[in-house]
C-alpha cells in the first residue's frame, strides 16, 4: 500500500466518524454557510503576483516546516503580504491541521480561502462551506471522473469554486469537465514525494484556456514564477518556503515585492 492509499482509507474513517459527530443538517445552520463567495480565480486573473500562500504544520515528506505558529497570525500576515489567497490544510493525521485551523483563519482575514484536504465526499465540501471556504481541492489521482464531476457540481451548488489538481496528462484529460474553475499541476509526485517544475511547463499546453492554471508545490524563487508565466500559470502555489520561516507572513512579502519589482 503507498502512502496515498493510506491518506485515502484513512481519510474515509475520518469523514465515517464526522459524518455522525456533525450531520449535515448542522452544518448547514453554520452562520458562514450563506457567506457571499469570494473568488479566488478572479484574484488570480487580475493579480501581478498570483500568490495562494499555504498554512502547513508538517508533511509525509517532511516530518516538521513549523509547528510553533498559530494560523491566525499566518492568515493576518498573509493578507498584510498581498496573496490572493490562503490554502488551508485541514488534513490532522498526515499534515497536522484540522478544519478548525480553516474557521480560524476565516475569523482572521477577508482572503479567499482554499480547502486543501483530501476531499472524497459530499460531506466535506458541506464542511468546508460551514467552516468559511472559497474554494475545494480535488486531486485527480484519488477521484473516478464520475466522482470529479459530483463533487465538483456539489461545490458549484454551494458557490465553492473548484482547483483540481492533477500530476500528468491522463489525469487531466480523465478529469476535464465545465465544473471546474482552476486546474493545478502538482510537481511533487505523491508516490515518491520528489517534486520536478518540468511537470507544470509539460502540461502547460494541454490545459485549455477556459481554465486558470495553478503551479502547486516546489516554487522557492521569482524566477521559478517568472519561468511558469511564459507557460501562461496566473497562480503559484506556495506552502513550505514562507512557513519554514519564523514568519510566514513577511516572507511572503518581501517575496511579493521582490516579484513585482522585477516583472
Amino acid at each position: 500500500m503507498t502512502i496515498l492509499e493510506k491518506i485515502i482509507a484513512d481519510k474515509r474513517k475520518e469523514v465515517e466518524l464526522r459524518k455522525h459527530l456533525i450531520p449535515i443538517t448542522q452544518l448547514q445552520q453554520s452562520v458562514l454557510f450563506d457567506r457571499a463567495k469570494n473568488s479566488l480565480k478572479n484574484r488570480l486573473i487580475n493579480s501581478p503576483s498570483g500568490i495562494i500562500a499555504e498554512h502547513k504544520r508538517r508533511s509525509p515528506s517532511k516530518a516538521v516546516i513549523n509547528q510553533s505558529l498559530n494560523v491566525q497570525d499566518v492568515a493576518k500576515g498573509y493578507q498584510n503580504a498581498g496573496v490572493c489567497g490562503m490554502s488551508v490544510l485541514t488534513d490532522q493525521k498526515y499534515f497536522g491541521g484540522s478544519i478548525e485551523d480553516l474557521l480560524a483563519a476565516r475569523a482572521s482575514c477577508s482572503l479567499p480561502l482554499l480547502r486543501k484536504d483530501f476531499i472524497i465526499e459530499p460531506y466535506q465540501i458541506m464542511e468546508a462551506k460551514a467552516c468559511g471556504a472559497d474554494v475545494v481541492l480535488l486531486i485527480a489521482s484519488v477521484l473516478s471522473r464520475a466522482a470529479i464531476k459530483s463533487l465538483s457540481l456539489c461545490a458549484q451548488q454551494l458557490e465553492l469554486e473548484v482547483l483540481l489538481e492533477v500530476h500528468n496528462k491522463e489525469e487531466l484529460e480523465k478529469a476535464l469537465m465545465p465544473s471546474l474553475d482552476m486546474i493545478g499541476v502538482n510537481n511533487r509526485n505523491l508516490k515518491t514525494f520528489e517534486v520536478d517544475l518540468r511537470h507544470s511547463r509539460e502540461l502547460s499546453s494541454y490545459i485549455p484556456k477556459d481554465f486558470v492554471k495553478v503551479s502547486e508545490s516546489g516554487i522557492s524563487n521569482v524566477a521559478a514564477i517568472k519561468g511558469l508565466k511564459t507557460h501562461g500559470f496566473q497562480g503559484f502555489l506556495i506552502g513550505e518556503n514562507f512557513m519554514k520561516t519564523y514568519n510566514p507572513g513577511e516572507s511572503a512579502k518581501e517575496f511579493i515585492k521582490t516579484l513585482t519589482h522585477e516583472t
